[in-house]
């Protein structure tokens, strides 16, 4: 596993697994402290890198300003070592590198997937690797979604930009729990038994998740897996695009390769605040009339669609024709039927239907 991690993924030279995304982004904080000696890091509004404490933080009162736990159960004095930033903000980022000292890392996802989905704006992954660069700062990508995703060698390799430190998991295992710190020998030689950061998991490396993985990520390897992904992402895209812009409802469509977020907005969507104060009731319609229609897709204006290798354009043309007026009508109807109600009987009504995430 580690072996076919280095040969494609661009910047990695090590390999060091564990059992999930969070415990990943986890080890690579710590890593990243160890390594610089300093206290503190960065992330970014709208990112998700897992549940541990220092990065369930939100951004203060200014844009500078340390974090808030946005968890019951997390300090103070543990949040106040995150510096939370708005995504693509690249002026936020260099003022605050700029005035302090004590910056260990910048986490980031560099396409972001967790408030939909959010490309980087042109020169932000490259702001952010001179800035680290310049300041003797840690670049950690977290690709638990982009890696294998967007191309072979996740978000880097679309980009060409190279992070200190990568974390992955999810398609990593095909299905199986797994997660991955990848990244410079230099860094990866400070986790234990080598260097003095301490790093372990009975489990981790376990071989049923990593045969699991290997049978997965050689799949996705094949000859033609990337450009049917980009193929049916971009069926998608256009569908929903023509068929909600028929209807007049404003839409802002997302994609990169295989991601897709559509948010209900006249205005583009580039960071947190941005897919915040999109139409959260047009989104239920739309939630409605697909599910209603044996369609699945997440349950929130905050996820992102996944297509895989498993989907067709036969499953692309039956989403579209989901989204009619009539469907959509109906779904305002049932959505209000439906409130305060539990979904056991919908469930069963709606057995069968096609899963797109």
């Amino acid at each position: 596993m580690a072996e076919l991690v280095t040969r494609t993924v661009p910047s990695a030279e090590k390999v060091r697994l564990v059992n999930s995304g969070t415990e990943a982004t986890m080890t690579a904080l710590r890593l990243a402290r160890g390594y610089t000696t300093r206290p503190i890091i960065i992330k970014f509004s709208g990112c998700y890198h897992g549940h541990s404490d220092g990065l369930l933080v939100e951004a203060g009162s200014g844009s500078a300003t340390l974090g808030v736990p946005s968890s019951a159960g997390i300090t103070l004095e543990t949040a106040a070592q995150t510096l939370s930033l708005p995504y693509n903000n690249l002026e936020a980022v260099s003022e605050a590198v700029r005035s302090r000292q004590d910056i260990a890392a910048i986490i980031v996802e560099p396409i972001a997937g967790n408030m939909g989905v959010v490309p980087p704006l042109d020169g932000f992954l490259e702001g952010l690797r001179k800035l680290c660069s310049a300041n003797g700062v840690v670049l950690i990508f977290d690709e638990v979604i982009t890696g294998f995703r967007v191309a072979p060698g996740g978000a880097q390799e679309l980009y060409g930009i190279g992070p200190d430190l990568t974390t992955l998991g999810k398609i990593l295992g095909g299905g199986m729990p797994i997660g991955a710190i990848a990244g410079k020998a230099k860094l990866m030689d400070q986790l234990a038994p080598t260097g003095p950061v301490y790093q372990a998991g009975t489990l981790s490396g376990n071989p049923l998740a990593t045969a699991a993985g290997l049978a997965t990520l050689r799949e996705l390897l094949v000859a033609g897996t990337y450009e049917k992904l980009e193929t049916l992402g971009g069926k998608l895209e256009e569908g929903l695009r023509e068929v909600l812009g028929k209807k007049g409802i404003p839409v802002s469509i997302n994609r990169v390769g295989s991601m897709l977020g559509v948010f209900f907005t006249a205005g583009r969507v580039t960071n947190y605040e941005d897919a915040r104060v999109c139409d959260r009731s047009m989104f239920e319609r739309y939630f409605c009339s697909l599910i209603t229609n044996g369609i699945y897709i997440a349950p929130s204006p905050f996820e992102s669609m996944f297509l895989s290798i498993a989907h067709t354009e036969d499953d692309i043309d039956e989403t579209l024709a989901g989204l009619t007026e009539a469907a959509l009508e109906k779904a305002v109807d049932k959505l209000e039927a439906d409130r305060g109600k539990a979904y056991p009987s919908r469930e069963r009504e709606l057995k069968g239907g096609r899963l797109l995430k």
